[in-house]
């Protein structure tokens, strides 16, 4: 059953290589880390969420709004086949009645600050900016690309990380929270400007304090219509 139906658009995909070391502590039960050529990927990403509807219906005041998240992409293997996923160290949006809804059914680790967003599309330039602030201080990312969709080449890093279809989440030692998400594959444009303001490290934690450093990639994706379906539990 599909839970939620929106639009995600614009999303910033800041990309960092780290070391497995820093995501055991949240890798849910059952799942593994998934590499791609040999490449272990964080992400910090920012996008809107568009025509937010739960079970067919909007909510008013809920429907469109901004969210970042830090995560991270694992596999689970299910009936012989691997499901490629993600899982989310931290989201944060505008409302809290998402907040309460997210981490209620599905477990996961959202917070409710105050955020913003600035998109400006020119002929040849595309720019894109998302806000969070916290303890008064805004903390921002920033992306310039080539106004010209592309494709996405499969075996591609881009391909990598925006094509994982479940959501995974620790709800203890020997159980998991799983749900699907789909959406066709996106187009993304060529980033040639990527800027970190603020600290996010305090808002994610003092062990990605390099965050606040060049990523090692940075895409942007135009997103598209998504569908989140009801979540389950995996007991291992």
């Amino acid at each position: 059953m599909k839970f939620l139906t929106a639009e995600w658009r614009k999303l910033i995909m800041a990309n960092y290589l780290v070391e497995p070391e820093l995501l055991l502590p949240y890798l849910p039960a059952g799942t593994e880390l998934d590499y791609w050529n040999g490449k272990l990927h964080l992400s910090l990403v920012g996008f809107m969420f568009l025509n937010t509807k739960v079970l067919g219906l909007p909510i008013p005041f809920h429907r469109n709004f901004e969210e970042l998240n830090l995560r991270f992409y694992v596999k689970y293997q299910h009936e012989g086949e691997w499901r490629r996923g993600v899982v989310f160290i931290k989201e944060i949006v505008p409302k809290m009645m998402i907040t309460l809804v997210a981490n209620t059914l599905y477990g996961e680790h959202y917070e409710t600050l105050k955020t913003d967003h600035s998109i400006i599309t020119e002929k040849d330039r595309l720019k894109v900016e998302y806000h969070i602030q916290k303890n008064k201080i805004w903390h921002k990312i920033k992306a310039e690309a080539i106004n010209k969709p592309l494709s996405i080449e499969v075996g591609s890093e881009v391909e990598f990380i925006t094509e994982h279809f479940w959501g995974y989440t620790k709800l203890n030692e020997n159980k998991t929270a799983q749900y699907e998400v789909g959406h066709p594959t996106w187009d993304f444009y060529a980033v040639d400007k990527f800027e970190v303001e603020g600290d996010f490290s305090a808002i994610y934690g003092d062990q990605f304090n390099f965050m606040n450093q060049t990523p090692d990639s940075v895409f942007l994706a135009e997103g598209s219509e998504i569908f989140v379906m009801k979540g389950a539990t995996v007991k291992i």
